[in-house]
């Protein structure tokens, strides 16, 4: 290692803002967070070091470059717990509903990932929007093509970011020239695992598309892989649409539900993240709960796709675990503020308030509570990898005239998550790095 690099790693960085996170497992995220107007958080060799108030603490650290963020909201990274990174091109494509729409927009668009250099195009570009909208964490779907699997990856790795992501496997119920098979969706996936999980902070996911697209055979194939690597995360699709559900009734009929057909073979598990999960039956509410399975929330596509509206009160008091997610291409923005203004408002359309700390949980320590990646991510804890994003409330005229006179941290919230989109990101920073910093802001000095 260079010696200027050895240095600062080395050098503790201080960065002075109003923090909020939450320390610990929550059942009252309203209730049950840290807030500190005038704080201070340090960190040293990509990690968190410190975290209090400014004016306390401070001179405990006279050798550190300070950021001054004065007046500004520190949070933990977001985490987006399930999009697909080959849909980034195909966002806000003209509405169909689920089947038709990966039909006529997804499985085109997809093919173009047998090119590396078409998929390492694209990478870059996915991996620039999610930390231009404040997301440090993603659990994402590549294609059903290895090289496309290889080269998001790399642009992760480039960027020392945890990232969970796998390649696609799907065999049947979709274009001939998109499909892969048994054998071979065990062995590139194998192949990828080995390659590429817990290299750095890097995790991989076993990945079925959804359980139309995969055989019998190949989720047989897909559940040993999962035995054999127990530590691996498992994403896949589940009751997001009525005419999804009736077909995989049709090809699975041996089975109780949807979720039994990942059940019966060995993929619902803690780590396993289905998406959706918008019409259970109680049986696999109660399944999920058993296993401690999570749901990710994806209100924008839920709504852009006619879908339906989850229900969060429901799954709460079934104790199963649910996080927000953007669901892009489906899903209408990479903006984790604006999806978490979207969950309210499914959540007001089924009766229920999600109070703006509840949002925010829901894709910060819930999120890495749910992931089992508590100690790496989620919060500001010291030790936790330096992983964060700092807003300005007040982006342009409305949102400056929005808090002229009320700033609490859940108005704060609240209000962003209606108004904001990537302006109101200044920063963020991964493993102690700045990926993304705002053209049009800088700090008040660095020291």
């Amino acid at each position: 290692m260079a010696v200027s690099e050895n240095y600062r790693l080395n050098t503790a960085q201080a960065y002075r803002a109003s923090i909020l996170h939450f320390p610990e497992k929550s059942d009252c995220p309203k209730q049950q967070y840290q807030f500190i107007e005038d704080g201070l958080l340090v960190t040293r060799n990509d990690k968190i070091e410190f975290i209090g108030e400014y004016k306390n603490h401070i001179n405990q650290y006279p050798e550190a470059k300070l950021y001054d963020y004065s007046g500004k909201l520190l949070l933990p990274g977001f985490i987006d717990s399930h999009l697909h990174f080959p849909q980034t091109e195909m966002i806000a494509s003209f509405g169909e509903q689920l089947l038709d729409w990966l039909t006529d927009y997804t499985f085109p668009v997809e093919r173009k990932f047998a090119d590396p250099q078409y998929a390492s195009h694209i990478a870059k570009i996915f991996v620039r929007q999610l930390h231009r909208h404040g997301t440090t964490t993603g659990m994402v779907y590549s294609s059903v093509h290895k090289q496309a699997a290889d080269a998001l990856f790399q642009e992760a790795a480039s960027h020392n970011m945890l990232l969970i992501a796998g390649k696609v496997c799907m065999d049947r119920n979709s274009p001939d020239w998109l499909q892969d098979t048994p054998q071979s969706a065990q062995q590139d996936s194998a192949e990828l695992i080995q390659k590429w999980h817990n290299k750095g902070r890097l995790k991989y996911a076993i990945t079925p598309r959804f359980a139309p697209t995969s055989s019998h055979e190949q989720l047989h194939a897909l559940g040993e892989l999962a035995q054999q690597y127990p530590d691996v995360f498992i994403q896949t699709h589940l009751s997001e649409n009525h005419n999804e559900i009736a077909w995989v009734k049709e090809l699975f009929p041996e089975r109780k539900n949807y979720l039994d057909v990942y059940d019966h073979y060995g993929l619902v598990r803690k780590g396993a993240v289905f998406g959706h999960g918008i019409h259970l039956e109680q049986s696999e509410w109660q399944r999920l709960q058993e296993t401690q399975a999570s749901i990710a929330f994806c209100p924008t596509s839920n709504l852009f796709l006619g879908s339906g509206l989850f229900d969060l009160a429901k799954a709460e008091q079934q104790e199963v675990p649910v996080m927000l997610a953007t669901d892009v291409g489906g899903g209408t923005s990479f903006s984790m503020l604006k999806t978490m203004g979207e969950a309210y408002k499914i959540c007001q359309l089924k009766g229920n308030q999600m109070d703006p700390m509840h949002g925010l949980y829901l894709m910060t320590q819930g999120a890495a509570l749910g992931l089992g990646l508590e100690n790496s991510i989620g919060n500001l804890n010291p030790g936790t990898a330096a992983d964060f994003v700092i807003l300005d409330p007040e982006f342009d005229e409305l949102s400056a005239l929005r808090f002229e006179h009320h700033r609490t941290p859940q108005d704060m919230l609240f209000a962003l998550s209606m108004m904001a989109d990537d302006r109101a990101i200044i920063a963020t920073y991964v493993a102690g790095t700045a990926v993304y910093q705002s053209d049009t802001f800088t700090t008040k000095g660095a020291q």
